[in-house]
């Protein structure tokens, strides 16, 4: 898995590509707590993340968890249709802000 960073403003853009399965997750979740300690305000660009598991969940899970703990907001966007029906179908919808672009995340977060 490749993890790009960028900042825009205030805000922590991370876009993983490929597969955040049980291979990748520890790599993405040390990112992404790295970047939620940093900058307190991160979107997630998920238009290259191809596939996700159950651990790929567990990561972002545990980051909303270590998010609200410390005060920060977390975003995700531009999700492919096969990872938002991951998203749908585990209720994990309902726990993530989930925007279109990552404009509309930046926006929402800003």
């Amino acid at each position: 898995m490749d993890i790009q960073e960028q900042r825009q403003g205030s805000v922590m853009i991370l876009k993983p590509a490929g597969r955040l399965d049980s291979l990748s997750c520890r790599e993405f979740e040390t990112r992404l707590l790295a970047a939620l300690d940093e900058s307190k305000t991160v979107a997630v660009d998920c238009a290259a993340l191809d596939y996700i598991s159950s651990a790929g969940l567990r990561v972002l899970l545990v980051a909303a968890k270590h998010n609200r703990a410390g005060g920060g907001r977390l975003a995700l966007a531009a999700l492919r249709d096969n990872v938002r029906e991951v998203f749908e179908i585990s209720g994990f919808s309902a726990i993530f802000a989930l925007h279109p672009t990552v404009a509309a995340a930046v926006t929402a977060l800003g």
